[in-house]
């Protein structure tokens, strides 16, 4: 057990939590906050969706997440917000208001998570008022579903819920710039948060620093490392196994760094391990315009909010969405321990299923992402049984140039054809140097049976994944050789 300090609601909270809590079972257990419903426990359904803020940092800014896969220990010295929270002095939230006229709840099992969506859009609008795009409110909405209504009539709610008034809270009036959060006289008592006791059996550490983490790290090498949580927590959830032993990575400030650097010659960035996808948007839609699409595949609005890019590496799945395209923008890593640090080409650091280069005393602390020049071309696509928030059957990630109607510095990499996340080598051989024609394809479609013998699962048969693959390679060539199909392929995807 660890004490955590928060605000829920803007009322100053403490308990007393074990390591594999989930937000979701300390407000339902613990707390008595029934509001917030339990629909698939995987983060998917979103009827589990509140809204936290960094105190210290954030002030009223609040992002959405899954509370049925985020730890409890990370509210620490955070605000939490409820759809019980929203109404004020009698009033109810423009989201509730909204929701309630434009008919948007039915059996209202998962209308709580939908407003609490509406209320984090909602809160930004009012902060950053810009026009609400149709892209902005699918990307807000994408992570809850509705069995009973439809989404008609949520989409209505979310665009009137602006023309109500609303008598906002003190804690909420983001617009007063002296507003200040509630008075959090019970949590200064609990300022630091939890660490660990090498005698405990159970315990949930958040170190502040590298150095802390890897000597926690180098004490505990059998502790899990977690990060968003997006993924790990789904063994409590769906496997019902104990999370006994926890270092929490959220609060390392030299994991939390996004800067622009040379390595090696090489201009790019380095994204360190604990990154979100959320922070990491705008660098890709500048840079890496295809892998920014996938990254709204990738997950819902509230994994986006949680899950980090070093997360995605670590956890070293087969079908994980970020690897292949790391992989063909030449990505490395960076590992470190208590011994020293080491950069490795991220091609060498996944070597079986779910086995890694990384040694039982390291973590990855950064990943380093090549700048793409002007010349080079990226394609990313994604197949799954669901468009969004949902597991690749397979990926594919495309990098190339072309000079003179040949293809030049190939490479491509695939997701849910190996064991592995993994290069296509044999085809980028026949590729490399070759002239842009259905010859040439039709041998790198041949030369993919080389390099992968894909395994058949739930997600699709062996035969399916090696045609889908084959079908990635014909696209490509369409997409080059006539750029109006891609168009047609483009729209018909979408």
């Amino acid at each position: 057990m660890a004490t955590i300090a928060f605000l829920l609601n803007g009322v100053p909270q403490r308990c007393d939590v074990s390591p594999d809590t989930s937000i979701l079972t300390l407000l339902r257990e613990e707390l008595g906050q029934t509001g917030t419903k339990e629909g698939c426990a995987s983060g998917d359904c979103g009827a589990c969706t509140v809204a936290i803020s960094d105190v210290a940092t954030e002030g009223h800014r609040f992002q959405s997440a899954n509370a049925c896969i985020t730890p409890a220990h990370q509210l620490h010295q955070q605000h939490l917000v409820t759809v019980e929270g929203l109404a004020n002095k009698g009033q109810l939230h423009p989201a509730q208001k909204a929701m309630i006229d434009c008919h948007g709840s039915q059996c209202g099992f998962c209308t709580p998570g939908i407003v609490m969506s509406l209320f984090t859009l909602h809160n930004e609008l009012n902060q950053h008022p810009t026009p609400l795009t149709p892209a902005r409110l699918e990307a807000t909405l994408g992570g809850n579903l509705c069995r009973c209504t439809g989404y008609r009539p949520i989409r209505d709610a979310a665009l009137r819920m602006n023309d109500i008034h609303y008598e906002r809270p003190s804690w909420l009036d983001a617009k007063q710039h002296d507003a200040t959060l509630p008075d959090t006289t019970l949590m200064s008592d609990v300022s630091e948060p939890p660490s660990h006791d090498p005698a405990d059996k159970s315990f949930y550490a958040q170190p502040a620093s590298l150095s802390a983490l890897l000597e926690l790290r180098h004490e505990a090498p059998q502790a899990r490392l977690v990060a968003g949580g997006t993924d790990l927590w789904l063994e409590s959830t769906q496997r019902l196994l104990a999370l006994e032993q926890l270092i929490d990575i959220t609060r390392v400030t030299e994991l939390l760094a996004l800067e622009e650097a040379t390595l090696e010659q090489q201009a790019g960035w380095w994204v360190g391990a604990g990154v979100t996808y959320t922070q990491l948007e705008p660098l890709f839609e500048r840079h890496y315009p295809a892998f920014a699409h996938l990254l709204h595949r990738l997950g819902s609005q509230q994994i986006r909010n949680r899950a980090t890019l070093g997360g995605n590496i670590a956890n070293a799945s087969p079908i994980g969405d970020t690897p292949p395209v790391l992989l063909v923008l030449g990505a490395k890593v960076e590992l470190a321990s208590v011994k020293g640090t080491r950069c490795i080409p991220l091609q060498h650091f996944f070597l079986d299923y779910k086995k890694t280069a990384l040694a039982d005393d390291e973590v990855i602390t950064r990943i380093f992402i090549p700048r793409c020049d002007n010349a080079t071309q990226l394609r990313v696509w994604k197949l799954s049984k669901r468009r969004e928030d949902d597991i690749s059957a397979v990926l594919g990630a495309f990098s190339y140039r072309i000079e003179q109607n040949a293809l030049h510095d190939v490479r491509i990499a695939f997701g849910g054809m190996a064991a592995i996340p993994k290069r296509a080598q044999a085809v980028e051989a026949i590729l490399e140097g070759s002239p842009i024609n259905q010859t040439t394809f039709r041998s790198a479609q041949q030369a993919l049976d080389e390099d992968f013998q894909p395994m058949s699962d739930v997600r699709g048969s062996q035969q399916y994944r090696q045609q889908v693959a084959k079908n990635l390679l014909e696209r490509l060539y369409l997409s080059l050789s006539a750029p109006d199909q891609e168009v047609m392929l483009h729209a018909y995807a979408h």
